[in-house]
């Protein structure tokens, strides 16, 4: 009888998915949404009955990702169901919601790499070089418009300086597959605990946002890690690149580090929830402007315990 709902359930959630991806097809200008809704029918089963049957219900898309879709969907399964099945097998382990969350972004973070070596090899296309082809084909087409019309040098200056910098981009890869994978893995999961308390009962959330506190280290990572940029000279070296790339990764917890601190102010205060939300809606419209002083109070949070002499305050 459990192994009669095992693959009655398998079948069903594989069904799901199925159509969940038919309709990224169908419409794909809202793709990113689907993204999202993909890993939940891995995470559902995984969480139901552990990671093993879920690798055979991995096999499953897969094959049928292939033969009903395209080819060109065998990377999106390997992200979905690798990130899927690590998130529902650490619920099923009843981790906390922030073990389960690194766990889904170490997972969906090595279905990224996965995928991108399957483009790379398997279908011969190399994301990074398009992607600079691009740059450079558009930035030859502004300057020639430019000189046509007797722009100014500094303005062309200015644009060879945009160039350098948009050719940056593809150096920080890596932080930018760990960043979607803190995303991808922040919002499935969320979905999926809705779900299962729904169809379970089951009495699963996150902490309460005001609540996160990242460890110490950080901030002596990133330090570190300003300090060596300032003496490598070479930014065409492996080291400059690993090194924006630490910049880049701890800069957005010390972000995120940030917006905790705001709204763990407003919640000590006793004020209006709407206040924090709208100043994260400006910040993210603002963001050259605004972001880097949310790093700052993070770090200022992280580096003096901020929040400690809030909640003080706040006692008093």
């Amino acid at each position: 009888m459990n192994q009669s709902k095992k693959l009655t359930d398998g079948a069903l959630l594989v069904a799901i998915y199925m159509v969940i991806l038919l309709l990224a097809l169908l419409i794909p200008f809202i793709f990113p949404v689907f993204v999202f809704l993909l890993p939940v029918p891995f995470i559902i089963y995984a969480a139901k009955y552990d990671w093993k049957p879920a690798l055979i219900m991995f096999l499953a898309v897969t094959i049928l990702s292939v033969l009903i879709a395209s080819i060109l969907f065998l990377p999106t399964s390997f992200v979905m169901g690798i990130g899927g099945i690590m998130i529902g097998a650490a619920i099923k382990r009843k981790l906390t919601a922030y073990e389960t969350w690194a766990r889904g972004t170490v997972g969906f973070v090595f279905g990224l790499v996965i995928a991108f070596l399957i483009m790379l090899v398997v279908f011969d296309i190399n994301i990074t070089e398009q992607y600079s082809t691009v740059v450079q084909d558009s930035m030859q087409m502004s300057q020639g418009l430019l000189e046509q019309f007797g722009a100014p040098e500094d303005v062309e200056e200015q644009l060879v300086i945009m160039e350098e910098q948009f050719l940056m981009l593809p150096n920080l890869l890596p932080v930018g597959f760990v960043i979607s994978g803190l995303l991808m893995a922040l919002v499935s999961q969320w979905l999926s605990y809705k779900l299962l308390n729904r169809i379970e009962q089951r009495k699963l959330r996150f902490p309460k946002f005001h609540e996160l506190r990242f460890p110490v280290s950080i901030i002596w990572i990133y330090f570190l890690a300003l300090i060596v940029s300032l003496f490598i000279t070479d930014k065409d070296s492996t080291m400059f690149m690993g090194i924006q790339n630490i910049l880049m990764l701890a800069g957005f917890f010390m972000t995120i580090q940030g917006f905790s601190l705001l709204y763990y102010y407003f919640y000590v205060k006793n004020k209006s929830k709407a206040v924090p939300i709208i100043i994260t809606i400006f910040a993210l419209v603002f963001a050259p402007l605004l972001l880097p002083l949310m790093r700052i109070l993070g770090i200022i949070d992280i580096g003096f315990g901020l929040r400690d002499r809030l909640s003080k305050n706040g006692s008093n």
